[in-house]
């Protein structure tokens, strides 16, 4: 079943958004106990709620100049500049470009390399103990002898540190009180109720040029993060080893650390395998270990899409999506099609569930979103509105066709043109505070977008009926008698059949939706996986047929020419309210929802338009952008 009325989906979209006005940064200043006043009870019914009431968006994977791979090729803004455009302020850019957010975000995190941490920054300072050191003279002299010897000593140092695994900064101490310095400045950018600033690091493990990375988020704030350092894959070249790391922060310091995997697409099959690091299979406690401490993936980014795959989910119109899938990180071992099942999220939720009958844990059991993984300290994710990844691919006229990865197989290359726009990471919470953020990262009441700011929620029950999806206390109904995305479906009532209710609201500076749908990916009795996507509300006079699908297209407004389009298409708003008709109570499943957006003008496109450039062939010259739930499980047995 579903719904999709203009009319309700307009007048729901004004209340969205009203809502969305008046609970934000101080929604909840002001609010006064009841005892404090004498009353026992008090007449407004929101004094105490305490489920999330407001969406946030921000960005939680992220570089600046300190990062070596920033700061040696041209990037010069700084963390205090990086705050500044994410409140929302003009900046001039690393190319000397101002650059502005069409709207501020609400979080941000810094999460610079481990690897090398100093070494940008004792190149640009001259540290008398770089040129103590007969590599770091040699290098930092390269640094100042032009162009081209910058990049032959930089091609150097990402050989030495990322496909060799040598640390060449080994015991020159070049990171000093660096850390420490991070750390307090992203406090002093921290102001509860208004915007929240988050420290990470990035431990940046390749083995044989494969993407074995994890962004390392902590809670805390510099009283506790102070008290560690970040770990390089040069102190601990296994995942389990970064595990035990997070595992001793948290019990010297009483603090909260995770890490999230990202671009598993780019790992050659290794991100979501079966067996652990060393090969061999993976059991019980390895997998409890891993979902304990990797909650969730960063699904999309920069550097690709990583939803699903057209060799995956054929069935999937919509699966090839600004896909990288040639090569592993370094481009210097192809792709082959036995690898992509372990390197995208929907079949690596499927293998989760494989190994939750096979091992009784599953592994894979995470949440999803999204980010830029800039190293430019500029987080735009529109595309209409792009600023690259590095400073060199900033905006220019001759920007499409420089190597992102370069390879020595044709075949095997990625250039800047199919850079992605970038993500965005949006959580559900009650205030914008670093308890409020991390803890709907932590319980996976977050989702993904590709770049556009679309609202989206999902509340999944037994009993939930079609009228509930207009109810004026929808959201509390969904509490109370259901669980919202990252939540898990239990103790099914003789019968029952998973039920669930979805709004979505476009960004209101961008896009109109084209569709709502759900996925869902189950386990059958021989140990099976499946996955069906069902459209659940759909734009226009569109009809959804019996097999659950709307074939017609919404259509295009696109002008390329221009770089323009218009929203005469769409829907602003779309609710729906749907039952699964092929439930099996005995099946493991998950089920998430992805929104899509109608066809709009790509960055490469806007990039044409505005230089009078022509079109890269390597990329369309439209997109349609997404936002991509946490999905909600329900687990047979339980």
């Amino acid at each position: 079943m579903f719904v999709s009325s203009k009319t309700q989906n307009l007048i729901w979209s004004f209340a969205v958004s009203t809502t969305a006005m008046i609970s934000g940064a101080h929604a909840f200043e002001g609010v006064v106990a009841p005892e404090a006043v004498g009353l026992e009870e008090s007449y407004s019914p929101f004094v105490g709620r305490s489920y999330p009431d407001t969406v946030l968006f921000g960005d939680l994977h992220f570089h600046t100049e300190i990062s070596f791979d920033a700061g040696l090729i041209g990037t010069s803004l700084t963390i205090h500049d990086a705050f500044r455009i994410a409140r929302g302020e003009k900046v001039m850019s690393n190319t000397g470009q101002p650059v502005q957010l069409i709207r501020p975000l609400d979080f941000l995190a810094i999460t610079e390399h481990a690897e090398m941490l100093g070494l940008a920054t004792a190149i640009r300072t001259s540290n008398p103990r770089l040129l103590q050191d007969e590599w770091g003279k040699r290098i930092h002299d390269q640094f100042r002898e032009g162009q081209d010897a910058r990049m032959a000593a930089f091609a150097e140092i990402i050989d030495l540190g990322t496909v060799q695994g040598r640390d060449p900064t080994a015991g020159l101490g070049l990171d000093g009180d660096l850390w420490l310095e991070i750390v307090e400045t992203v406090d002093q950018y921290n102001v509860p109720g208004q915007f929240t600033a988050l420290t990470g690091f990035e431990w940046t493990f390749t083995p044989r040029g494969d993407n074995l990375h994890r962004v390392i988020l902590f809670a805390d704030g510099a009283d506790k993060t102070s008290r560690t350092k970040p770990l390089s894959f040069f102190e601990a070249p296994d995942p389990q080893m970064l595990w035990e790391y997070l595992e001793a922060y948290e019990e010297r310091t009483g603090g909260q650390a995770i890490a999230v995997p990202h671009n598993a697409n780019m790992s050659n099959g290794l991100m979501f395998s079966k067996n652990k690091f060393d090969g061999s299979p993976m059991d019980a406690d390895y997998a409890a270990k891993r979902i304990r401490w990797e909650p969730m993936h960063e699904m999309t980014q920069i550097k690709g899409d990583e939803e699903t795959h057209p060799m995956l989910s054929p069935d999937d119109e919509f699966a090839d999506f600004e896909s990288w899938d040639v090569a592993n990180l370094s481009g210097t071992v192809a792709k082959t099609p036995e690898m992509l099942r372990y390197e995208y999220a929907r079949s690596a939720l499927k293998v989760g569930l494989e190994l939750g009958r096979e091992i009784g844990v599953n592994p894979y059991k995470f949440g999803l979103y999204g980010t830029t993984d800039a190293h430019t300290a500029i987080p735009t994710t529109r595309e209409d509105n792009y600023f690259g990844k590095y400073q060199h691919t900033e905006p220019s006229a001759n920007r499409h066709n420089i190597d992102v990865i370069p390879a020595e197989d044709p075949a095997l290359r990625i250039v800047t043109a199919q850079e992605s726009a970038a993500g965005l990471t949006a959580v559900w919470a009650r205030e914008n505070t670093r308890a409020e953020v991390f803890g709907a990262i932590t319980r996976k009441e977050a989702y993904a977008t590709t770049g556009s700011r679309i609202r989206v929620r999902v509340f999944g029950g037994w009993g939930f009926e079609e009228a509930d999806l207009h109810a004026a206390d929808f959201v509390s109904n969904g509490y109370q008698n259901g669980v919202p995305m990252g939540g898990d479906l239990m103790n099914i009532p003789e019968g029952g059949t998973p039920r669930f209710l979805i709004r979505a609201l476009r960004d209101p500076d961008g896009a109109n939706l084209d569709r709502v749908q759900i996925i869902k990916g189950w386990l059958d009795a021989e140990g099976q996986t499946h996955e069906r996507i069902y459209d659940l509300a759909v734009s226009g006079d569109r009809q959804i047929g019996e097999d659950g699908r709307a074939r017609e297209p919404v259509g295009n407004t696109v002008d390329i020419e221009s770089a323009t389009y218009t929203n005469s298409i769409g829907s602003p708003a779309l609710s729906a309210y749907w039952q699964d008709p092929e439930f099996d109570e005995g099946q493991d499943a998950f089920y998430y929802i992805r929104v899509i957006e109608i066809p709009k003008p790509r960055w490469t496109t806007y990039d044409a338009a505005f230089y009078g450039v022509p079109l890269p062939e390597a990329v369309p010259p439209t997109v349609q952008d997404r936002a991509y739930t946490s999905p909600i499980w329900y687990t047979s047995g339980n």
